[in-house]
């Protein structure tokens, strides 16, 4: 495995973020293959994967989905720098976490950007083509209708479905306050794990963080309800620690 890794995203992708993060972190060089939305599709099956972006590609072995990036990263990380604790126990309760946030928060947190986002196709073309290839750029301007349509479909995204989402990610930031409430720097006690990667990662949707791995919108630019929630959610305890996460640890 001495090739360099090759990592397929959607450049703005909170899972992809969080898979990025991981090989940052754990000193990894990789190149990164930036896709649009539902044009990743074909890259990613071409690499073995499935729909979902991102996958990485290392040697013979191919990774297909953020959680296992993460392993992989933390088990070849430079001296001092895995995500995982050593501890049986204390990798399970970090592993608990990760999935917990991966099945719950990123797909609701996303649905509540995609809706409040809807027909945005300035946003979507400032900051949604960070890396992809020149052709995918100059087409994102013509094929926006048809994509949103696919992708509020594929993410059944409503305004019910977004006001429960909504829900949902409070839900979780408020458990994840809960957690930081004895004082702990980090969510599993001292140290950086995958379980602030992941909570940080995916909260990004609802934080827009200016540390992210490709710049996103901040508040003065989206539409005045979804900045004033933007604002919200990083005034929220769990909000201000993903943030922090991303302020200190994310290089």
């Amino acid at each position: 495995m001495a090739e360099t890794p090759i990592l397929i995203t959607i450049p703005i992708s909170h899972y992809c973020e969080k898979a990025r993060w991981a090989l940052d972190w754990a000193g990894i060089s990789y190149r990164e293959r930036a896709h649009l939305q539902v044009i990743h599709w074909i890259p990613v099956a071409r690499a073995g994967g499935k729909k979902t972006a991102p996958v990485l590609v290392w040697g013979d072995r191919v990774f297909a989905d953020s959680a296992e990036i993460v392993e992989e990263a933390s088990a070849r990380a430079r001296p001092g720098r895995a995500l995982f604790p050593d501890d049986p126990a204390a990798a399970a309760e970090v592993r608990a976490l990760q999935r917990d946030f991966d099945e719950l928060l990123g797909p609701e947190g996303r649905r509540w950007m995609y809706f409040n986002l809807r027909g945005r196709r300035d946003i979507a073309i400032a900051y949604g083509c960070t890396g992809v290839p020149a052709w995918q750029r100059r087409a994102l301007p013509l094929a926006y209708p048809l994509a949103a349509r696919i992708i509020d479909r594929y993410l059944d995204i409503t305004s019910a479905s977004a006001e429960r989402s909504e829900a949902e990610v409070r839900a979780v930031f408020d458990r994840v306050a809960e957690r930081l409430g004895d004082g702990r720097p980090y969510l599993c006690g001292e140290r950086f794990t995958a379980a602030d990667l992941g909570f940080a990662s995916l909260s990004a949707p609802l934080l827009m963080p200016p540390q992210y791995g490709v710049p996103l919108p901040q508040p003065d630019e989206l539409p005045p309800p979804m900045a004033a929630k933007v604002r919200e959610f990083r005034a929220h305890p769990a909000g201000a620690h993903a943030l922090k996460m991303f302020q200190v640890e994310r290089r």
